[in-house]
């Protein structure tokens, strides 16, 4: 059975565990543990969602979507000039 990767919301839950459990007097690396993750996931976690709250969260996914979209536009628009310029030579050696 594979692992299911947690969801970004679920992370951040998970940072903010960590948080609250150290600042109930628990070690760090006990702290980590009780949450179910390596240590190295933790400060994977912590260095890419450290300091953002689930408000942030999804504004950074609207803008990672929108960002995918535009790009995406801008691929499609680049690869019709590029056609457009081949017909226009076709069209000129003529």
């Amino acid at each position: 059975m594979a692992n299911k990767r947690p969801k970004p919301e679920e992370i951040v839950s998970k940072l903010r565990q960590v948080e609250v459990l150290m600042g109930q007097g628990m070690r760090r690396l006990d702290a980590i543990r009780q949450i179910g993750v390596v240590e190295q996931t933790y400060y994977r976690w912590r260095k890419k969602y450290g300091g953002m709250g689930v408000d942030q969260l999804k504004e950074l996914k609207r803008l990672q979507k929108e960002n995918d979209r535009l790009r995406r536009a801008v691929s499609d628009l680049t690869l019709d000039k590029l056609i457009l310029k081949e017909a226009a030579k076709g069209v000129m050696a003529v």
